[in-house]
Protein backbone atom coordinates (compact mmCIF):
# COMPACT_ATOMS: atom_id res chain seq x y z
CA UNK A 1 0.00 0.00 0.00
CA UNK A 2 1.48 3.67 -1.06
CA UNK A 3 2.13 5.69 1.41
CA UNK A 4 -0.39 8.08 2.56
CA UNK A 5 0.26 11.53 0.72
CA UNK A 6 1.16 15.07 1.70
CA UNK A 7 -0.33 18.10 -0.37
CA UNK A 8 1.26 21.53 0.40
CA UNK A 9 -2.21 23.41 -0.25
CA UNK A 10 -5.83 21.05 -0.44
CA UNK A 11 -8.26 23.28 -2.18
CA UNK A 12 -12.13 22.42 -1.47
CA UNK A 13 -14.68 24.35 -3.61
CA UNK A 14 -17.93 23.59 -2.22
CA UNK A 15 -18.15 22.80 1.70
CA UNK A 16 -21.40 20.19 1.94
CA UNK A 17 -21.04 17.08 3.90
CA UNK A 18 -18.58 15.68 1.58
CA UNK A 19 -16.10 18.80 1.00
CA UNK A 20 -16.29 19.12 5.32
CA UNK A 21 -16.00 15.37 5.76
CA UNK A 22 -12.64 15.57 3.39
CA UNK A 23 -11.60 18.65 5.12
CA UNK A 24 -11.92 17.07 8.87
CA UNK A 25 -10.56 13.37 7.69
CA UNK A 26 -7.67 15.20 5.70
CA UNK A 27 -6.93 17.70 8.67
CA UNK A 28 -7.56 14.62 10.91
CA UNK A 29 -4.58 12.18 9.03
CA UNK A 30 -2.62 15.26 8.34
CA UNK A 31 -2.46 15.21 4.94
CA UNK A 32 -2.10 18.86 3.67
CA UNK A 33 0.05 21.71 4.74
CA UNK A 34 -2.74 23.81 4.18
CA UNK A 35 -6.66 23.51 3.38
CA UNK A 36 -8.10 26.46 1.94
CA UNK A 37 -11.83 26.43 0.73
CA UNK A 38 -14.64 28.80 -0.62
CA UNK A 39 -18.61 28.43 -1.10
CA UNK A 40 -21.12 30.19 -3.09
CA UNK A 41 -23.15 31.34 -0.15
CA UNK A 42 -21.24 33.51 2.01
CA UNK A 43 -23.29 32.74 4.52
CA UNK A 44 -22.17 29.26 4.07
CA UNK A 45 -18.08 31.11 3.73
CA UNK A 46 -18.69 32.59 7.63
CA UNK A 47 -19.91 29.27 8.95
CA UNK A 48 -17.39 27.72 7.85
CA UNK A 49 -15.09 30.14 9.59
CA UNK A 50 -16.67 29.68 12.54
CA UNK A 51 -16.12 25.58 12.65
CA UNK A 52 -12.79 26.74 12.63
CA UNK A 53 -12.11 23.19 10.26
CA UNK A 54 -10.06 24.85 7.64
CA UNK A 55 -7.08 26.89 7.51
CA UNK A 56 -8.49 29.76 5.41
CA UNK A 57 -11.48 30.61 3.65
CA UNK A 58 -12.05 32.61 0.56
CA UNK A 59 -14.21 34.44 -1.58
CA UNK A 60 -13.90 32.90 -4.66
CA UNK A 61 -12.82 29.69 -6.56
CA UNK A 62 -9.95 31.58 -8.41
CA UNK A 63 -8.55 32.46 -5.01
CA UNK A 64 -9.15 29.01 -3.75
CA UNK A 65 -7.37 27.30 -6.24
CA UNK A 66 -3.98 29.32 -6.13
CA UNK A 67 -1.20 27.16 -6.01
CA UNK A 68 -3.18 24.17 -4.94
CA UNK A 69 -1.62 21.21 -5.16
CA UNK A 70 -4.92 19.30 -5.23
CA UNK A 71 -8.37 21.01 -6.12
CA UNK A 72 -11.29 19.15 -5.37
CA UNK A 73 -14.79 20.06 -6.90
CA UNK A 74 -17.23 19.44 -4.02
CA UNK A 75 -20.10 20.91 -6.02
CA UNK A 76 -23.66 19.92 -7.64
CA UNK A 77 -22.10 17.89 -11.24
CA UNK A 78 -24.22 20.96 -13.03
CA UNK A 79 -21.72 23.23 -11.67
CA UNK A 80 -18.32 21.61 -12.74
CA UNK A 81 -18.60 22.36 -16.10
CA UNK A 82 -18.66 26.51 -15.57
CA UNK A 83 -16.47 26.43 -12.24
CA UNK A 84 -13.40 23.94 -14.51
CA UNK A 85 -13.85 27.13 -16.48
CA UNK A 86 -13.33 29.96 -14.43
CA UNK A 87 -10.25 28.32 -12.71
CA UNK A 88 -8.99 26.87 -15.84
CA UNK A 89 -6.21 30.11 -16.21
CA UNK A 90 -5.09 29.80 -12.08
CA UNK A 91 -4.69 26.53 -11.68
CA UNK A 92 -0.97 25.60 -10.64
CA UNK A 93 1.12 23.36 -13.42
CA UNK A 94 1.15 19.86 -12.00
CA UNK A 95 -2.10 19.99 -9.67
CA UNK A 96 -4.52 17.61 -9.53
CA UNK A 97 -8.04 18.54 -10.53
CA UNK A 98 -10.77 16.02 -8.98
CA UNK A 99 -14.45 16.63 -7.93
CA UNK A 100 -17.06 14.35 -6.35
CA UNK A 101 -19.75 13.37 -8.04
CA UNK A 102 -22.28 10.32 -8.76
CA UNK A 103 -21.79 11.29 -12.17
CA UNK A 104 -19.09 10.71 -14.43
CA UNK A 105 -19.78 10.81 -17.86
CA UNK A 106 -20.91 14.56 -18.04
CA UNK A 107 -17.86 15.60 -15.53
CA UNK A 108 -15.41 14.59 -18.15
CA UNK A 109 -17.39 15.86 -21.16
CA UNK A 110 -18.15 19.36 -19.30
CA UNK A 111 -15.00 19.52 -17.09
CA UNK A 112 -12.08 18.11 -19.28
CA UNK A 113 -11.90 20.71 -22.64
CA UNK A 114 -11.46 24.33 -19.86
CA UNK A 115 -8.64 22.75 -18.19
CA UNK A 116 -4.78 23.04 -19.23
CA UNK A 117 -2.19 20.64 -20.48
CA UNK A 118 0.47 20.33 -17.25
CA UNK A 119 -2.93 19.38 -14.97
CA UNK A 120 -3.59 16.34 -13.62
CA UNK A 121 -7.89 15.41 -14.27
CA UNK A 122 -9.05 12.57 -12.63
CA UNK A 123 -12.55 12.61 -11.31
CA UNK A 124 -13.74 10.42 -8.00
CA UNK A 125 -16.88 9.57 -6.62
CA UNK A 126 -16.76 8.50 -3.01
CA UNK A 127 -19.83 6.42 -2.83
CA UNK A 128 -20.57 7.57 0.97
CA UNK A 129 -23.61 9.90 2.35
CA UNK A 130 -26.16 10.93 4.54
CA UNK A 131 -29.58 12.61 3.85
CA UNK A 132 -27.84 15.72 5.38
CA UNK A 133 -25.98 18.74 4.00
CA UNK A 134 -24.42 21.48 4.80
CA UNK A 135 -21.44 22.54 6.19
CA UNK A 136 -21.91 21.04 9.61
CA UNK A 137 -23.16 18.29 8.32
CA UNK A 138 -19.51 16.09 7.38
CA UNK A 139 -17.43 13.92 9.29
CA UNK A 140 -14.03 12.68 9.57
CA UNK A 141 -15.13 8.73 9.68
CA UNK A 142 -17.65 9.16 6.65
CA UNK A 143 -15.42 7.85 4.01
CA UNK A 144 -14.45 4.34 6.33
CA UNK A 145 -14.19 1.18 4.79
CA UNK A 146 -16.46 2.99 1.70
CA UNK A 147 -15.58 2.91 -1.66
CA UNK A 148 -14.33 5.36 -3.58
CA UNK A 149 -14.02 5.34 -7.70
CA UNK A 150 -11.73 6.89 -10.07
CA UNK A 151 -12.88 7.34 -13.23
CA UNK A 152 -9.67 8.70 -14.88
CA UNK A 153 -9.56 9.98 -18.90
CA UNK A 154 -7.23 8.04 -21.48
CA UNK A 155 -3.71 9.44 -21.19
CA UNK A 156 -3.73 10.48 -17.27
CA UNK A 157 -0.28 10.25 -15.49
CA UNK A 158 -0.51 6.88 -13.96
CA UNK A 159 1.53 8.90 -11.31
CA UNK A 160 -1.25 11.57 -10.30
CA UNK A 161 -3.95 8.56 -10.11
CA UNK A 162 -1.77 6.76 -7.14
CA UNK A 163 -1.03 9.45 -5.92
CA UNK A 164 -5.22 10.44 -6.07
CA UNK A 165 -5.49 6.78 -4.77
CA UNK A 166 -3.69 7.04 -1.98
CA UNK A 167 -5.38 9.96 -0.71
CA UNK A 168 -8.63 8.33 -0.73
CA UNK A 169 -6.99 5.71 0.86
CA UNK A 170 -5.71 7.48 3.92
CA UNK A 171 -9.27 8.61 4.02
CA UNK A 172 -10.19 5.51 5.13
CA UNK A 173 -11.92 4.69 1.47
CA UNK A 174 -11.56 1.40 -0.39
CA UNK A 175 -10.38 2.41 -4.22
CA UNK A 176 -11.55 1.11 -7.33
CA UNK A 177 -10.84 2.43 -10.73
CA UNK A 178 -13.36 2.29 -13.93
CA UNK A 179 -13.76 3.75 -17.07
CA UNK A 180 -16.78 6.70 -16.72
CA UNK A 181 -19.46 5.27 -19.12
CA UNK A 182 -19.40 1.96 -16.53
CA UNK A 183 -19.09 3.88 -13.49
CA UNK A 184 -22.51 5.71 -14.72
CA UNK A 185 -24.17 2.55 -15.38
CA UNK A 186 -23.50 0.90 -12.10
CA UNK A 187 -24.14 3.77 -10.56
CA UNK A 188 -27.48 4.12 -12.02
CA UNK A 189 -28.98 0.65 -10.71
CA UNK A 190 -27.24 0.69 -7.16
CA UNK A 191 -28.21 4.55 -6.47
CA UNK A 192 -29.83 6.77 -9.27
CA UNK A 193 -32.54 4.67 -9.21
CA UNK A 194 -33.35 3.53 -5.98
CA UNK A 195 -33.28 7.37 -4.87
CA UNK A 196 -35.52 7.81 -7.74
CA UNK A 197 -38.45 5.23 -6.08
CA UNK A 198 -37.34 6.54 -3.13
CA UNK A 199 -38.36 9.98 -4.17
CA UNK A 200 -41.73 9.06 -6.04
CA UNK A 201 -42.87 6.52 -3.12
CA UNK A 202 -42.45 9.06 -0.61
CA UNK A 203 -44.10 11.93 -3.08
CA UNK A 204 -46.88 9.35 -3.46
CA UNK A 205 -47.45 8.90 0.45
CA UNK A 206 -47.25 12.43 0.76
CA UNK A 207 -50.36 12.53 -1.49
CA UNK A 208 -52.02 10.21 0.33
CA UNK A 209 -51.57 11.04 4.07
CA UNK A 210 -53.83 14.06 3.27
CA UNK A 211 -56.68 11.47 2.88
CA UNK A 212 -55.53 9.81 6.10
CA UNK A 213 -55.12 12.43 8.27
CA UNK A 214 -51.35 11.69 8.01
CA UNK A 215 -51.47 7.86 9.22
CA UNK A 216 -48.79 7.34 6.63
CA UNK A 217 -45.98 9.33 8.49
CA UNK A 218 -47.41 8.27 12.38
CA UNK A 219 -46.73 4.16 10.88
CA UNK A 220 -43.74 4.83 9.27
CA UNK A 221 -41.42 2.91 11.42
CA UNK A 222 -41.62 0.23 8.32
CA UNK A 223 -40.11 0.42 4.81
CA UNK A 224 -41.30 3.56 4.52
CA UNK A 225 -39.18 5.37 7.32
CA UNK A 226 -36.21 4.63 5.77
CA UNK A 227 -36.91 5.64 2.21
CA UNK A 228 -37.81 9.15 3.55
CA UNK A 229 -34.03 9.08 4.67
CA UNK A 230 -33.32 8.60 1.04
CA UNK A 231 -35.80 11.14 -0.55
CA UNK A 232 -34.05 13.17 2.08
CA UNK A 233 -31.13 13.99 -0.01
CA UNK A 234 -30.05 17.46 -1.26
CA UNK A 235 -32.74 18.08 -4.39
CA UNK A 236 -30.08 19.81 -6.07
CA UNK A 237 -27.97 17.37 -5.95
CA UNK A 238 -29.93 15.04 -7.58
CA UNK A 239 -31.83 17.20 -9.82
CA UNK A 240 -28.07 17.14 -11.76
CA UNK A 241 -27.36 13.82 -11.29
CA UNK A 242 -30.97 12.57 -13.01
CA UNK A 243 -30.15 14.83 -15.83
CA UNK A 244 -26.63 14.56 -16.40
CA UNK A 245 -26.94 10.10 -15.94
CA UNK A 246 -30.08 10.62 -17.96
CA UNK A 247 -29.54 7.73 -20.19
CA UNK A 248 -27.91 5.29 -18.14
CA UNK A 249 -30.91 5.99 -15.85
CA UNK A 250 -33.44 5.58 -18.00
CA UNK A 251 -31.82 2.40 -19.25
CA UNK A 252 -32.38 0.74 -15.49
CA UNK A 253 -35.74 2.47 -15.05
CA UNK A 254 -36.78 0.36 -18.01
CA UNK A 255 -35.37 -3.07 -16.71
CA UNK A 256 -37.00 -2.05 -13.04
CA UNK A 257 -40.31 -1.52 -14.97
CA UNK A 258 -40.80 -5.14 -16.65
CA UNK A 259 -39.84 -6.51 -13.44
CA UNK A 260 -42.73 -4.51 -11.86
CA UNK A 261 -44.88 -6.20 -14.22
CA UNK A 262 -44.07 -9.37 -13.73
CA UNK A 263 -44.14 -9.15 -9.63
CA UNK A 264 -47.89 -7.59 -10.28
CA UNK A 265 -48.16 -10.53 -12.58
CA UNK A 266 -47.84 -12.87 -9.85
CA UNK A 267 -49.66 -10.76 -7.27
CA UNK A 268 -52.87 -10.87 -9.53
CA UNK A 269 -52.75 -14.40 -10.85
CA UNK A 270 -51.67 -15.14 -7.10
CA UNK A 271 -48.64 -16.77 -7.76
CA UNK A 272 -47.24 -17.36 -4.49
CA UNK A 273 -44.08 -20.05 -5.80
CA UNK A 274 -43.05 -16.69 -8.33
CA UNK A 275 -43.14 -14.03 -5.23
CA UNK A 276 -41.52 -16.27 -2.88
CA UNK A 277 -38.39 -17.02 -5.45
CA UNK A 278 -37.65 -13.55 -5.77
CA UNK A 279 -37.76 -12.67 -2.15
CA UNK A 280 -35.51 -15.47 -1.82
CA UNK A 281 -33.30 -13.56 -4.27
CA UNK A 282 -33.24 -10.50 -3.21
CA UNK A 283 -32.68 -11.40 0.71
CA UNK A 284 -29.53 -13.20 -0.59
CA UNK A 285 -28.30 -9.88 -2.02
CA UNK A 286 -28.90 -8.14 1.20
CA UNK A 287 -26.85 -10.62 2.71
CA UNK A 288 -24.15 -10.03 0.86
CA UNK A 289 -23.88 -6.29 1.50
CA UNK A 290 -23.76 -7.24 5.11
CA UNK A 291 -21.16 -9.57 4.57
CA UNK A 292 -18.34 -7.49 2.85
CA UNK A 293 -19.08 -5.05 5.46
CA UNK A 294 -21.03 -2.06 3.62
CA UNK A 295 -23.86 -1.88 6.14
CA UNK A 296 -24.69 -3.19 9.45
CA UNK A 297 -26.43 -6.81 10.22
CA UNK A 298 -27.56 -5.15 13.89
CA UNK A 299 -31.87 -5.56 13.58
CA UNK A 300 -33.50 -2.02 12.60
CA UNK A 301 -30.09 -1.18 10.91
CA UNK A 302 -28.14 -1.05 14.31
CA UNK A 303 -30.46 1.65 15.11
CA UNK A 304 -31.02 2.35 19.35
CA UNK A 305 -34.02 1.62 20.97
CA UNK A 306 -35.27 2.63 24.49
CA UNK A 307 -35.30 -0.13 26.81
CA UNK A 308 -38.83 -1.04 28.61
CA UNK A 309 -38.56 0.34 32.50
CA UNK A 310 -40.12 -1.52 35.08
CA UNK A 311 -42.98 -0.60 36.85
CA UNK A 312 -43.29 0.69 40.08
Amino acid sequence: MSAAPHFNKIALIGFGLIGGSIARAAREQGLAGEIVTTARSARTRARVAELGIVDRVVETNVEAVKDADLVILCIPVGACGPVAQEIAAHLKPGAIVSDVGSVKGAIVRDMAPHLPEGVHFVPAHPVAGTEHSGPDSGFAELFINRWCILTPPAGVDPGAIERLRAFWTALGARVEIMTPDHHDLVLAITSHLPHLIAYTIVGTADELAQVTSSEVIKFSAGGFRDFTRIAASDPTMWRDVFLANKDAVLEMLGTFNEDLSKLTRAIRRNDGEALFEHFTRTRAIRRGIVEIGQDSAAPDFGRPHAHLGKKA
